[in-house]
């Protein structure tokens, strides 16, 4: 049997830099998983997430060059990459006709979860579960959902300013749980 290649971080941000292409397979088989999750959990379409999926690793090989590490984790600035990608294509004329033309089923975030462990390769699902439910409606919305702090303040009728400051706040507290997280590990 052949024994599995690992990278540290820092090492595989380096290989990939320098675009080495078993680094970027790696990257791709470790991280496909949880990328999808956060794809399929605003898109709601297997076939149409698979597409933004590899939509979203081109754009991460074409611009890994402007990741940097003393901006925050790969996997947040893939998380990111993904998430914007995922909301794109929502927003795409492409989907709105789709949308007008296919009966789509309603997808809640629960339903979504088809393989628990999907997005969770470091835990994060059962992190952001652990948030007061004021932070966590919004964290869902937002990063998961795919609407804008003004749509959160629309749909849950509460000021906007109110919004930013609880997903900031609840941003602050999910950096100091992953923090904890990773010094413990």
């Amino acid at each position: 049997m052949k024994e599995k290649i690992q990278y540290s971080h820092d090492d595989l941000v380096i290989l990939i830099k320098n675009r080495d292409q078993k680094a970027f397979a790696y990257l791709y088989d470790n991280y496909t998983k949880a990328l999808f999750g956060i794809i399929f959990s605003i898109v709601a379409d297997v076939e149409e997430s698979e597409d933004v999926l590899q939509k979203t690793f081109i754009k991460v090989w074409d611009n890994f060059e402007t990741y940097n590490t003393s901006k925050g984790r790969l996997y947040t600035w893939m998380l990111n990459i993904a998430r914007n990608m995922a909301i794109d294509y929502k927003r795409s004329k492409h989907n709105k006709n789709k949308i007008q033309n296919v009966d789509q089923n309603v997808y809640t975030l629960n339903n979504i979860r088809t393989d628990e462990d999907s997005m969770d390769t470091i835990g994060l699902r059962k992190i952001v579960d652990n948030l007061k439910n004021e932070h966590l409606i919004l964290i869902e919305l937002a990063y998961y959902k795919g609407y804008t702090q003004e749509e959160i303040g629309i749909e849950l009728n509460i000021p906007l300013g109110t919004v930013k400051t609880r997903i900031r706040k609840a941003l602050l507290i999910l950096r100091g749980q992953l923090k904890e997280k990773t010094q413990a590990q």
